[in-house]
C-alpha cells in the first residue's frame, strides 16, 4: 500500500468548489428547480434602479451584439435573453484562466403593475443593455355609493 500525503489545504480547496457547484446548480441557474440544470450557463449583472418617469434596467452584456439579445415583456415580467458564444482564437488548454461566463443565458425581472408595457424602449451602448420602461400613474380606487332599499327606509 502506498502512502499518501495528506494536504489540509486541498481537502479545504475541494470542499469549497463542492459547495460552489452546489449552490450554482441548485438555486443560481435559472430553471434549476424544474430540473433544467445546463440550459442557462449564466446570468447577466443586472442594475434596476427608478427616475420619476420610468424603471429602468441595465443589464451588463459585453462582447454581444444587439442581434444577439431578445428583450420580451409578458404579465410584467420583462425577460432579457440570448447567447455569448466562446471565443475559439484560442486553445483550451493554453488558459490559465477562464473567468468571462459564455453560452445561454436569461434573466426575468418582474415589474410593479404601473407601467405602460406598450412604450418600453431598449438601447445597447458600450456592452450595457437599457431598457427604459415608462411609468403610468396607479389608478385610484373608486369609491361606490350605496343605495338603502325600501324595507329599510320604512323601519
Amino acid at each position: 500500500m502506498a502512502i499518501v500525503k495528506w494536504d489540509p489545504f486541498d481537502a479545504f480547496l475541494g470542499l469549497q468548489e463542492d459547495l460552489n457547484k452546489m449552490f450554482r446548480k441548485n438555486w443560481l441557474v435559472p430553471g434549476a428547480e424544474e430540473g433544467m440544470e445546463g440550459i442557462y450557463n449564466w446570468a447577466p449583472a443586472v442594475d434596476i434602479y427608478e427616475t420619476d418617469n420610468s424603471l429602468v434596467v441595465e443589464a451588463e452584456l459585453s462582447g454581444l451584439q444587439p442581434g444577439d439579445i431578445d428583450v420580451s415583456i409578458d404579465n410584467n415580467i420583462v425577460t432579457i435573453k440570448g447567447e455569448r458564444k466562446k471565443e475559439t482564437e484560442v486553445k483550451e488548454e493554453n488558459y490559465h484562466r477562464i473567468e468571462r461566463a459564455s453560452g445561454v443565458f436569461q434573466r426575468s425581472i418582474r415589474l410593479p403593475s404601473e407601467v405602460d408595457a406598450e412604450k418600453i424602449e431598449a438601447a445597447y451602448e458600450n456592452g450595457v443593455l437599457k431598457v427604459t420602461i415608462p411609468k403610468v400613474e396607479p389608478k385610484k380606487a373608486k369609491k361606490i355609493p350605496i343605495k338603502a332599499s325600501k324595507k329599510e327606509d320604512e323601519e
